[in-house]
């Protein structure tokens, strides 16, 4: 009976061993790629004899263990590398400028990025010389000097370079903010395009040239554009980042933005303001053309384009998502009436808004009309 139980517990108890004996192998050889244990992996080899153990140390000799901090190290310099390589793909359409507003914009970016890294590079660095050269270990030799907590020159250097690049980034931040509201070109005549942002589309309208046009609008290359910007609808954003930054569309008011293409193409623009659940519809394209297809573009709108009537209007600013459509006219004032009722008449400011065609009851009796606007005195 001894001899059939002595047969029966080694059956049983062999392919324990055997799977306890697998993982300590396994956790030492972990144990030598996390942390270089040559020794444990020698003697693993002999424990092992002619086993995984035993290749590992004999014909492996080139896989060395890599440590915390060159892994570190090389996730950095891999996700830095893929940033800048990333930015130079015209996919990123704000580092990618195709007009002098956008170029200025760009080279805000520019300079507030290396201002920002002025600061943030030298603190890294700090960071993990400190933590190099101060960390507890036996037999550090660095001192510690609590007094440094009180030297002056270190008072004068970590707050005194913050406060030089916070003005340096100030003043250039407001020459570029003022520059940008001057037309980008002075020699050349500009043109006028009123925007008006609706649920969920863009109508552009052109004074000077009498049409119109949804979701689009179609430029001449090397002529200032002055886009006058207002809502019928919750506020919005205009935004073409290629040609330059964004400039709010709002209920009863008349926002400005100066933007100018220097060379042909399409540029994709959109709003930048959550409206609903149309919001992601409401993108727009900039057609920049010569100056000759551009007079081109006007006499075919003309001759080829519907009728843009107020009754036309009211659908056109029901929400809805639609494409891309030209008119070739539209009501007078049609601008300046959507934004004197949306709230244009209780700001003094805005007296002079009112509808251009005449209409009574638009503008207070008495009220001045602004510059520019054609309302009646």
């Amino acid at each position: 009976m001894n001899i059939y139980r002595q047969v029966w517990e080694e059956k049983v108890n062999t392919p324990r061993r055997n799977v306890e004996q697998a993982n300590n192998t396994h956790g030492k050889v972990i144990s030598f790629l996390t942390n270089g244990d040559a020794a444990e992996l020698s003697a693993l080899g002999t424990e092992g004899g002619g086993g995984r153990g035993s290749r590992l140390r004999r014909g492996d000799a080139a896989l060395k263990p890599v440590s915390a901090g060159r892994k570190s190290l090389l996730l950095v310099v891999g996700a830095a590398a893929a940033l800048f390589l990333s930015g130079c793909s015209p996919n990123y359409l704000v580092l990618n400028p195709a007009g002098p507003v956008g170029r200025e914009e760009m080279h805000l970016i520019v300079l507030s990025t290396v201002l920002v890294l002025a600061v943030v590079i030298p603190v890294f660095v700090l960071l993990a010389f400190i933590v190099w050269r101060y960390r507890d270990r036996p037999g550090n030799p660095a001192a510690y000097r609590p007094e440094w907590s009180e030297s002056r020159i270190l008072e004068i250097v970590w707050w005194g370079i913050p406060i030089v690049i916070v003005g340096v980034l100030g003043f250039y931040t407001a020459k570029t903010t003022f520059a940008l509201t001057e037309p980008p070109e002075s020699s050349t005549q500009p043109l006028t395009i009123q925007v008006t942002s609706l649920n969920w589309k863009w109508l552009f309208q052109y004074p000077g040239q009498g049409v119109a046009t949804v979701n689009y609008c179609e430029i001449p290359v090397g002529v200032p554009v002055q886009f006058e910007l207002t809502a019928d609808s919750p506020m919005n954003s205009f935004w073409v980042p290629q040609l330059g930054g964004q400039e709010y569309a709002m209920p009863g008011m008349a926002m400005r933005l100066w933007l100018q293409a220097d060379k042909p193409g399409t540029y994709y623009g959109h709003g930048a303001n959550f409206t609903g659940e149309g919001f992601a519809h409401m993108g727009f394209n900039v057609v920049a053309v010569s100056q000759k297809d551009f007079d081109q573009w006007v006499s075919k709108a003309k001759s080829t384009g519907q009728t843009l009537t107020e009754a036309g209007y009211q659908q056109l600013k029901k929400p809805g998502v639609m494409g891309t459509t030209t008119y070739s006219s539209y009501p007078p004032g049609l601008f300046h009436d959507t934004v004197w009722n949306n709230g244009g008449r209780y700001d003094p400011k805005m007296a002079g808004m009112g509808g251009t065609d005449g209409r009574a009851g638009m503008m207070p009796k008495g009220a001045a009309s602004m510059p520019g606007t054609g309302a009646p005195k």
